[in-house]
């Protein structure tokens, strides 16, 4: 129900980035002592909580790596070069713009349930 209506997460473990991404959590936890701009933040638990920027910064840094066949320091050197909008980190997507759009999402769900649950009183 829930993917069908094309919601996104606000935070993923690091078992569903190595899901999405197709990287091994042992390769994710490596590029995180490698490259600066990936260090996602952790919970009250200690476990890594991975954004949308996270995963995407993931996938970058994958095809840099896998497919167009840098080294670490190549790929390092590519991901500095890359224009910041703002700020230290690497920003690929707008965290107000995301919430707006869960928000969005959360409330399409809400009336879809109310609606159920009219029609099933």
């Amino acid at each position: 129900m829930l993917k069908t209506l094309g919601i996104k997460k606000l935070y993923y473990s690091i078992s569903e980035v190595s899901k999405i991404t197709d990287v091994e959590q042992y390769v994710l936890r490596y590029w995180e002592t490698e490259f600066e701009q990936l260090q996602p933040q952790k919970n009250r638990a200690g476990n890594r909580i991975y954004t949308n920027n996270d995963v995407k910064l993931v996938l970058m840094i994958k095809k840099l790596l896998r497919d167009e066949r840098y080294t670490i320091e190549g790929a390092k050197k590519v991901l500095e070069e890359m224009p910041r909008p703002s700020g230290e980190q690497l920003d690929l997507i707008d965290p107000k713009t995301e919430r707006e759009k869960l928000r969005s999402d959360l409330k399409e769900v809400k009336k879809f349930l109310e609606d159920l649950l009219t029609r099933l009183e």
